[in-house]
């Protein structure tokens, strides 16, 4: 394994684009990810990168390079892991992403568990509303809510998650608890606006309609682009929102919110496990999904 040190660090000088990120990750100095790169180069006999003041790119040799290297790492990986029972610990660092409030409201309180269980596991869980770049930012792999459009990642389905109408208690009070799509006009009711990004066209309060669905354009003069400013909007009875089961649970069981509407409920959301490559499907990494898995099975249809 330690001749394949040099190869393991230009894989991730390559997919970060930077010696100094590289080294961050793997926990080195720079210098030394620099001089194994430049002996790797001088053993295979061709230039791997370009280098610059400012960003590091494949060649074209370092393209094909890449590609047979990812390969070989997970042969060597699959090749340690393969005889390896339940009784074998998971080593080393995984460095996971997940929706903000699937990991405040479900992954992390089930976590205590798994880390009992592999105690020598490194966990590096990162925690946003944004969709990160798997390999420039060097996630194993990442939990996403909707379609995946990038054709290049591979995704794992998990099932789709539920989506609730809600208001809070004094916002029902001050305008009615609709019964119908009409009451929603008449009542006048509002809507809290969410988008990932400010600034751009709401989706509007979207609801079955035939083999499909429809949107109603509703009024609300608050826009936000946070899961958890979405829903503590809601609770502070600024106006209606549609929000997965599985982050307003706990505030419908206290009743702090209240379900409008079940007939009427938006599209549920699609959810994938993604990672990079196929190769990236280490054990720990096969593990760990099997897990978020299981944890997410109670939300899902």
């Amino acid at each position: 394994m330690q001749n394949l040190e040099p190869i393991l660090i230009f894989i991730t000088v390559a997919e970060m684009g930077s010696f100094t990120r590289a080294a961050d990750r793997l926990g080195i100095q720079k210098g030394r990810a620099s001089t194994a790169i430049r002996k790797l180069e001088e053993d295979v006999g061709i230039r791997l990168l370009h280098r610059t003041t400012r960003s590091v790119q494949l060649t074209e040799d370092g393209r094909a390079f890449h590609a047979r290297a990812r390969d070989l790492l997970a042969e060597v990986d699959d090749l340690h892991s393969m005889f390896a029972g339940d009784h074998v610990a998971l080593r080393g660092r995984l460095r996971v992403d997940l929706p903000t409030e699937v990991a405040r409201t479900t992954i992390v309180p089930a976590l205590p568990d798994f880390m009992a269980a592999h105690p020598e596991l490194e966990l590096e869980l990162s925690s946003t509303d944004r969709q990160v770049d798997l390999v420039q930012e060097g996630f194993d792999c990442v939990l996403r809510l909707g379609p995946i459009r990038d054709e290049t990642l591979i995704a794992r389905p998990l099932g789709l998650l539920r989506m609730v109408n809600a208001a809070s208690p004094v916002y029902l009070a001050r305008y009615g608890i609709p019964q119908s799509l009409e009451d929603l006009h008449r009542q006048r009711h509002r809507t809290i606006h969410f988008s990932a990004m400010l600034g751009t066209k709401p989706n509007g309060w979207e609801y079955p309609e035939g083999d499909s669905y429809a949107t109603l354009q509703l009024p609300g003069s608050l826009h936000v682009n946070s899961a958890q400013t979405y829903d503590a909007a809601a609770m502070a009875g600024l106006g209606l929102i549609q929000a997965p089961l599985l982050g307003i649970c706990q505030y419908l069981e206290t009743e702090a919110l209240i379900e409008i509407l079940p007939d009427f409920r938006r599209r549920a959301i699609a959810v994938s496990l993604v990672v990079a490559h196929r190769s990236n499907l280490s054990r720990r990494v096969r593990i760990f999904m099997k897990w978020i898995e299981d944890v997410l099975a109670p939300y899902l249809e």
